[in-house]
């Protein structure tokens, strides 16, 4: 059975009990994806699951067969960085960089769920399309911790891919 990571695929593992974080770091060679608290409660391991964000040290890989992964490698590199990749680094939305890779998944995936209408805690009105807060990013991003407290520039990156988007 393959999984697909960064449009590649590779076998799962023998063992089921692999997590789906265990199996990007460790079996596919990817080390981008953080491996935090291991709870759920970080977002350091935070990847796209067919387009959705998901903690990956909560889930099994062979949960996930035939499935499309995007950890931080496949969202953009070193020589091509994803817009949000340079907006993180224009408005210093990191420090220790050891979150970055989570927080930039989750916002990527984050801008994909406004457009999509989706309605989260803080949508006033969930009958309508939610608006772009400062609000509504810092709820959608709860999930993601910043030990260094970069929270402010991390919003303020965000911020700018979503209206160069509009």
């Amino acid at each position: 059975m393959p999984i697909v990571i960064n449009s590649l695929e590779y076998q799962l593992p023998a063992d089921p009990r692999v997590s789906l974080l265990d199996f990007i770091r460790d079996h596919a060679g990817l080390p981008g994806t953080k491996k935090g608290c291991d709870h759920g409660q970080c977002g350091a391991c935070t990847v796209l699951l067919d387009g959705v964000r998901i903690n990956s040290c909560l889930t099994l890989a062979v949960m996930h067969n035939n499935c499309d992964v995007i950890t931080i490698e496949g969202i953009g590199s070193a020589e091509q960085p994803s817009a949000m990749q340079q907006a993180f680094v224009k408005h210093d939305g990191f420090q220790c960089g050891y979150c970055t890779p989570g927080q930039i998944c989750s916002a990527t995936a984050m801008l994909a769920e406004i457009a999509e209408g989706w309605p989260s805690d803080a949508t006033d009105d969930v009958r309508t399309r939610p608006s772009l807060t400062d609000d509504e990013i810092r709820e959608r991003m709860s999930g993601n911790l910043c030990r260094c407290g970069a929270y402010p520039n991390i919003v303020a990156a965000i911020r700018e891919v979503a209206d160069a988007d509009q």
